[in-house]
């Protein structure tokens, strides 16, 4: 196993269990991802907001951030797998919005030096090889007054 954090076949292949996942996302799921995002920002819009998902396994979190008025979306995930699921999932179901999808690391991003209003990663960080690391390459993402948004378990 090659030790390049960046590389995937240094990391368990989610892909596949979020492309079973995805085949059963519809209104209803999207309407929890959605009310589970508005719980965890609280008062804080999404609208005209830049976002982040970092990790986005199936795409449903980007999606919610979309329907609660992001003004464009970026997701990005290490997994093959998980990349061609989230494209097929935002355009399925938030065709003409802003978005963009990338096969990247976490440790490639701050390559980008783009700032997110709201940088998201739920349950990934931790699986990296790196958290510390990880940790500090998306909170370098956080545009000024930003928000950063994680989960570690």
């Amino acid at each position: 196993m090659s030790s390049d954090l960046t590389s995937v076949n240094t990391h368990f292949a989610f892909g596949e269990n979020w492309s079973d996942f995805a085949k059963g996302i519809g209104e209803r799921e999207i309407e929890e991802s959605v009310a589970g995002l508005r719980r965890l920002f609280g008062q804080a819009d999404l609208s005209g907001k830049r976002f982040l998902d970092i990790g986005c396994g199936s795409g449903l979190h980007s999606l919610a951030a979309l329907r609660l008025g992001a003004s464009e979306v970026v997701a990005v995930d290490i997994d093959t797998t998980s990349v061609a699921t989230i494209d097929q999932i935002l355009a399925r179901f938030a065709p003409g919005s802003a978005f963009r999808v990338e096969q990247k690391s976490v440790f490639d991003l701050s390559q980008t030096r783009e700032e997110f209003d709201v940088v998201y990663s739920w349950g990934v960080l931790h699986h990296t090889g790196n958290m510390r690391l990880a940790l500090q390459k998306g909170a370098a993402l956080v545009a000024p007054g930003g928000l950063f948004a994680f989960a570690l378990y």
